[in-house]
């Protein structure tokens, strides 16, 4: 439900179901960010995006999952903040007061994860926003014992999992966005792990696959993954033709145009357009979202800005970007997975879906951040690439029983259709997708 009552000159459209909050109400974890002391938010476990308003001063705090833009907006009477997880509800609220001439995606403002966002509502010049940390994990913490940082590691992703199944309804059931890759692998066995658990049903559980005519590579994978664990029967492809992949289409939903998110966010989009038209009061998705992030399993040699030693040496790099004193950080998008995740975000919620990955929760990247990537891996590619698998599956092992198969690293973008499609469907210079988002507004 949206609450749309302007608050003095504060306009919040964002929806408060989608906040998962575990340890107290909506309204007392408001009131932490109101506060102004950024170390106290980081008491609020869960997800959430949350506006808060003490006099002049609007403070606005999110987690990774949840986007939340805001824009201000010039009145005879005063500047009015409108606060959305999305563009072009701002957009439409303007136009509905008659001040969309104002308005430009440009103009609009992510609100970056982990920071409690205070602004000044005193009139012109426009107001600054200044940021304070609210989530500053320690790094490098934990000892170099791959067996003891496997367990502590997905013990985190395990409780998230546990958590968030004792909160939903325990009769409804559960989907999983799954290709048989390490971290949608793992979500499936923690999650049917939690679920015996509690003493509710493991039917309530299915593994969706994408394969377009045909398929890539995914799917293949994905019957390899159940068929060693002899759990086969949770899995359910989702069969498309290409012509009902629609990039254009994903760029107006995600509202960026990065080729590498709108890519998969196309694909992932496409997956849910299969579970929806197949079962359409289907309600919750899970993903592995955040994994590679996470434990820094990203082909480095692909972005001539990134060193090794840059993405080990930089405090959550591909959580947050370069942060929010860079000179490379967007103000309009923010940065890292704070900016990548509307492509999860927004192509679950579009569908209708509400979307859920353990691994983009603080707690789990906090125990990300304590693992000794350097002594690990002595600087070495090769060996970065090779931890995810071994972290991810002796933490498995130990919490589940199971052994967990592990396949190399592939993008979900390029597992699920074959390459000779793959370069059919989307254009290769970024421009067309940067031109494409801006004749949205045009």
């Amino acid at each position: 439900m949206q609450n749309d009552q302007p608050i003095q000159r504060i306009v919040d459209l964002t929806d408060v179901s989608k906040n998962i909050i575990y340890n107290m109400s909506v309204e007392e974890a408001r009131n932490l960010v109101k506060n102004g002391n950024a170390k106290e938010v980081r008491r609020i476990d869960g997800q959430f995006a949350l506006v808060a308003v003490n006099g002049k001063t609007v403070r606005l705090a999110r987690s990774i999952s949840r986007p939340l833009r805001y824009f201000i907006a010039k009145r005879k009477d005063g500047p009015c903040l409108v606060a959305a997880d999305r563009m072009d509800l701002i957009f439409n609220f303007l136009k509905k007061e008659g001040l969309d001439d104002q308005f430009h995606p440009s103009y609009t403002r992510m609100a970056p994860a982990h920071y409690v966002t205070e602004i000044e509502l005193v009139g012109c010049p426009d107001p600054i926003p200044t940021h304070h940390r609210f989530f500053s994990p320690d790094r490098n913490s934990l000892d170099p014992d791959i067996n003891h940082i496997g367990l502590v590691y997905i013990q985190a992703v395990y409780q998230e999992i546990y958590k968030w199944l004792q909160k939903v309804d325990s009769k409804v059931p559960i989907g999983i966005c799954f290709s048989g890759g390490i971290d949608s692998g793992a979500v499936f066995l923690l999650t049917y792990h939690a679920i015996k658990q509690l003493g509710q049903s493991p039917a309530r559980l299915k593994a969706f696959s994408l394969a377009i005519d045909g398929g890539g590579e995914d799917l293949a994978q994905a019957w390899d993954f159940m068929d060693a664990i002899g759990l086969s029967l949770f899995l359910e492809p989702i069969k498309i033709s290409q012509n009902a992949v629609n990039w254009q289409e994903t760029i107006r939903i995600v509202e960026d145009y990065k080729p590498l998110d709108i890519q998969a966010a196309t694909m992932n989009l496409a997956l849910c357009q299969g579970i929806r038209e197949r079962y359409p009061e289907w309600v919750y998705l899970m993903d592995g979202d955040g994994g590679d992030e996470n434990l820094k399993d990203y082909p480095i040699e692909e972005n001539p800005e990134l060193t090794v030693r840059s993405v080990l040496n930089n405090l959550m790099l591909y959580q947050e970007g370069w942060g929010v004193d860079s000179i490379k950080h967007s103000i309009t998008y923010s940065g890292g997975l704070s900016r990548a995740y509307t492509r999860t975000y927004a192509t679950t919620s579009a569908l209708g879906f509400d979307g859920f990955s353990p691994y983009t929760l603080p707690n789990v990247i906090e125990v990300a951040e304590a693992i000794p990537f350097v002594t690990l891996t002595d600087w070495s590619h090769e060996k970065l690439y090779q931890l995810k698998g071994e972290i991810v599956a002796k933490g498995v092992k130990a919490i589940t029983g199971l052994n967990m198969p592990v396949f190399p690293k592939r993008r979900f973008q390029h597992g699920v259709i074959s390459k000779g499609m793959f370069a059919n469907l989307f254009p290769l210079e970024q421009t067309v997708y940067r031109r494409t988002f801006q004749e949205l507004y045009e």
